[in-house]
């Protein structure tokens, strides 16, 4: 129900633009719930990159704050991660989410819906 993509191999200091699309989501679930990008390295813990609540509230891992713009289009039900200046350590297979509520919570557990996963790979 959430297909990612945009992900792929960049050097160091590029951009890149990750979306998200949602299908058979209902309107009301997609546009009243809070969305968010996760990111998983191997070995590591699934990490919170950035959310965005049903009003627009944004938030952002210290990591890419700066770096990183969440966004979405609620009439196509596309979420957007704009990542600039990128670093080798954010290469990780990146997730977009639905949460159950308007505001996002941190907890991945608490998210109902998943995309598949997008590789992003930032060369040094």
């Amino acid at each position: 129900q959430l297909q990612a993509s945009g992900g792929g191999l960049v050097q160091a200091g590029g951009s890149l633009s990750l979306s998200c699309k949602s299908s058979g989501i209902i309107l009301s679930t997609w546009s009243g719930n809070a969305v968010a990008w996760y990111r998983q390295s191997p070995g590591k813990q699934r990490e919170l990159v950035a959310t965005m609540s049903s009003g627009g509230t944004t938030n952002y891992a210290d990591s890419v704050r700066g770096r990183f713009t969440i966004s979405r289009d609620y009439g196509k039900s596309v979420v957007y991660l704009q990542m600039n200046s990128l670093k080798p350590e954010d290469t990780a297979l990146y997730f977009c989410a639905v949460d159950r509520r308007s505001v996002p919570h941190r907890e991945a557990s608490e998210y109902r819906y998943w995309g598949q996963g997008t590789q992003l790979t930032v060369s040094s």
